[in-house]
Order: structure tokens, then sequence, then C-alpha cells
């Protein structure tokens, strides 16, 4: 295998195992956010041993989400030397802020988990919300150093030197704003469909509407409204991103529409492959004048296609397979929330169909492989640079030749970290069952209580 791409893949394995527990790690929060406000308002005690039981599932997440970020960090600094140079005199920043925001997330979640039963209801509110908004802003303070890849400023290279160096600038850049709130919503909305997934499959195996049973349909009510407004934002967002493409990074937003000629009135394609040779996107279902509407919110905007750039510059074209991938499923998510909302509130159905409750249980894994192909998709589609058009991949890469066995050695970590968060989260949630949090009585086969 080329050694740049081994050293990309060992990465890019690392930010996909991350990714998932980071993810959930700022969705969580709000959820718990969510369920302890409507505790103290309504004093239903569904609420508050929700938040409490999505609290101990998001601490055993943070002990994987920290020692995979932390292996992320290393391996920025060994594979990418010529990338971390830079980043160490022009955007440091994020890094250094961002020991606060998880020192913020840390200290409140365990004030949040030891201390909720003796401080005030403000407090455990401002104690929760400090956990949301510290979790929130590690993971914008990183992905803001993935922004200032795709439109680095604050900075020049002159004869390999780097020179006007301006860190604030560097921090501020153009895609910072859109950047930080497109991952915000889009780990709200994940958090939220997880919790539904869980929801929904719990209420499936009751065999009655017992109070098992609307315990968690509320969750699931719950998290279906808060998903469905975040998937809406998400999309929403998506839209200012793919505005932000056409102006700093064109080709990237050619390669995902399949676009080879520069042209106004320029069409959507939606599903399909690229293909190079014939420089067509076959099988797709092309909307007329609709990416130019998206690229400048004008139909006769000119959207520029990739044969403006030269070949080496142009991203890989799988990339088109990786956005339509990302976006159909924020678009199915959207319309899960809504028939939901309409089962619910409209029709007021006391349950939900069975197939409905299928499409709920697969929303939580289709909301991950989302935010999987959003962030290949992100990091493929800027390449060959690894700062754009100052930096390419090859010239950051390490000198070192001894990758192939990393990678080994570390899908072995990922699987065995993965394997044994699913059994401590497996074996936790058994020996604690919502039924006894409850205090419900159960009879055995021999008719002694529990």
């Amino acid at each position: 295998m080329d050694h740049v791409l081994t050293a990309r893949s060992l990465f890019g394995m690392t930010m996909a195992f991350h990714i998932i527990f980071a993810t959930l790690g700022v969705g969580i929060p709000l959820m718990v956010l969510c369920a302890e406000l409507l505790f103290q308002k309504t004093k239903d005690r569904d609420y508050a041993i929700m938040a409490n039981r999505w609290t101990k599932g998001f601490a055993v997440l943070l002990g994987v989400a920290i020692p995979s970020g932390t292996i992320a960090g290393v391996q920025l600094s060994l594979l990418w030397p010529g990338f971390m140079e830079v980043v160490g005199k022009v955007m440091a920043l994020p890094f250094q802020i961002e020991i606060y925001a998880f020192f913020v997330e840390a200290l409140f979640m365990s004030i949040y988990v030891y201390a909720a039963d003796r401080i005030s209801p403000i407090m455990r509110i401002v104690s929760v919300t400090l956990v949301a908004m510290g979790a929130a802003a590690s993971a914008i303070l990183i992905t803001n150093v993935h922004a200032f890849e795709g439109t680095p400023t604050g900075f020049r290279i002159v004869n390999g030197e780097i020179v006007d160096v301006d860190p604030w600038a560097a921090f501020f850049n153009p895609s910072f704003f859109v950047t930080a709130a497109h991952v915000t919503v889009s780990a709200f909305m994940t958090g939220a469909f997880a919790i539904a997934s869980i929801s929904a499959f719990k209420m499936m195996r009751e065999k009655a509407q017992n109070q098992v049973y609307q315990f968690h349909r509320k969750a699931l009510v719950l998290s279906l409204a808060i998903g469905g407004l975040f998937s809406l934002l998400t999309a929403l967002n998506g839209h200012e991103g793919a505005q932000l493409l056409h102006v700093y990074q064109p080709e990237k937003l050619a390669a995902a529409e399949g676009l080879f000629e520069t042209q106004p009135y320029a069409p959507l394609a939606i599903g399909g492959f690229t293909d190079r040779e014939t420089q067509t996107v076959k099988y797709a279902l092309h909307i007329p004048w609709a990416l130019s509407f998206l690229a400048g919110d004008r139909f006769d905007t000119v959207v520029k296609g990739l044969n403006d750039f030269p070949e080496e510059w142009w991203p890989p074209l799988f990339v088109h397979t990786l956005f339509n991938a990302m976006v159909g499923i924020g678009s199915l998510l959207i319309l899960l929330s809504i028939v939901g909302f309409l089962w619910n509130k409209v029709l007021k159905r006391d349950a939900f169909p069975r197939w409905m409750m299928w499409s709920f249980v697969a929303a939580g894994p289709l909301s991950i492989l989302a935010i999987e192909f959003g962030w290949i998709f992100a990091c493929t589609g800027r390449q060959p640079w690894v700062i754009y058009r100052m930096m390419t991949t090859e010239e950051a890469v390490t000198g070192s030749t001894q990758l192939g066995l990393l990678f080994v050695l570390f899908a072995i970590i990922y699987v065995i970290l993965g394997l044994s968060v699913v059994l401590v989260l497996l074996y936790y949630f058994r020996r604690h069952p919502v039924r006894k949090e409850l205090g419900i009585r159960e009879e055995t086969a021999g008719g002694r209580t529990l």
C-alpha cells in the first residue's frame, strides 16, 4: 500500500472510531438537560430517571472517548509532522482552549453525578448545562482545526518559512462558524436518535402498554422531537456549507456533485456514481438548476466544474457517493421525525405501528453512519491538500515506514475498546433495569417477589 495512503488509513480509522464516542458525548448531555428540565417543570419522576440513566451511559462513553481522542492527538504528531509544525506556530489556540472546555465538562459532570441529590434544582440544571456546553465547546474547538485546513488564514509560507502569523485570524477562519454550527447540531441530532433507537427497541420488547412501556414512550417522543429539530437545522446548515464550498473549495463542490463543466443553471445530481471516463454521473436523478441555487441562491449562479482545475487537484470522485449518502440519511431522519410527530400529536394514536418502530430503531445507527460519511467526505474531499492549496498531504506525512504494523495493532485496540464499552453498558443496565428504578415489583417463576 502507498505510504501516504497507509498513513491516511491509520488516522482515518482512529477518527472513524473516535467520532462515534465524541459525537454521542456531545449529543447525550443535551438529552440529559432536556430530561432534567422536564422533570423540574412537571415533577414527573420518569424524566429524572431518564436523566440519571442517560448520564450513566454518557460516563461510560466518555471513558472511551478520552483515550481514543488522546490516540488521535498523538497520531497527529507522529503521522503528520509537517502539518503539526504549522499548527504549533499558527493554530495552537483551539488545542489550548479545549483543555479548559474539557475541565468544565468533567468538573460539572462529577457534581451532577455525585451530588445531584444534595444540590438545589437550579444547580442541577446549571451543572448539566455546563456539561453540555463544555462537551460542545470541545468538539467545536477541535473541529476548528479541520475548518482551518479547508480555509487557511492567518499566515503565509514564504520560501518554506511560516511568516505573518496571526493566531486569531487563523482561529476565526472563514469556515469557523459554519463548521462549528454543523458539528454541534449534527451531534445533538445523533444523540437524540441514538436514544430514540434504544427507546423504540425497549418498547417493542414489552408485551403490554405497562409502566415500563410508557417510560420508554416518553423517552422516544422526547428524542424524536429533539432529533427532528436538529436534523432540520443540520440540513439548513448544510446549505450554508455548500455555499462556503462554492466560494472557498469549488473543486470539492464539483466532485460532490460530479460536475465536470463550468456552467450556470447547474443541475443537482442525486444518486448514481461518477464516471471519470464519460465525465457524467451515471444512473443519477438530475434536478435542473438546483445546484446553482444551492451554491448561490440564484438559478443562474455559475458553478465551476472539475475541468477548470488541474486533474491532480481533483478529490477522489467517490466523494459524490459519500455526499449523497449523508444527505439521504439526513432527509430520511427528518421524514421519520415528521411522521412520528403527526402520528403522536395530530392523530393522537397510543401506539406506533411496528414498521414505524423498526424505522425508529434504525434511526440511531443511520445517524451515526451519516456522521461517518460526512466526516470522510469532509476530509477526503479536501485531498490532495492537508492545508488547502498551501501544503499537500504528501508533504506533511511522516517519513516512517512501519505504519502497516501500527495499523494492525490499533485495529486490535479499537476492537477491544468497542467490545468492552458494549459489554460494560449491557452489564450495567442489566444489573440496573429501569423496572427496578420505577419501583415495579416483579414475580419470579416460583412466585417470589423481587
